[in-house]
């Protein structure tokens, strides 16, 4: 399979890192991508960083000291009371 970089700043750095390296420009590009991606992988999805986020933010409050959640507080908060 043909794969060719026609940005020129690309090329030198894919040359660079071979040469760096000791390595061809095929397994420079691939170790290069694989790094890339595995780094990608290692990051957290959206969803964990946001069931974490609430996790702590419930370890912060306490229920015990809140205002119980009825018409009257919702009537409170918009001005209705």
């Amino acid at each position: 399979m043909a794969f060719h970089i026609k940005n020129k700043e690309t090329d030198a750095l894919a040359r660079k890192l071979a040469k760096a390296k000791g390595i061809g420009l095929t397994d420079a590009v691939h170790e290069a991508l694989q790094h890339e991606l595995d780094r990608e992988r290692s990051k957290p999805k959206q969803a964990d960083l946001a069931v974490q986020f609430c996790r702590e933010l419930r370890q912060l409050g306490n229920p015990a000291k809140g205002q119980p959640a009825d018409k009257a507080f919702f009537d409170d908060l918009s001005g209705n009371a």
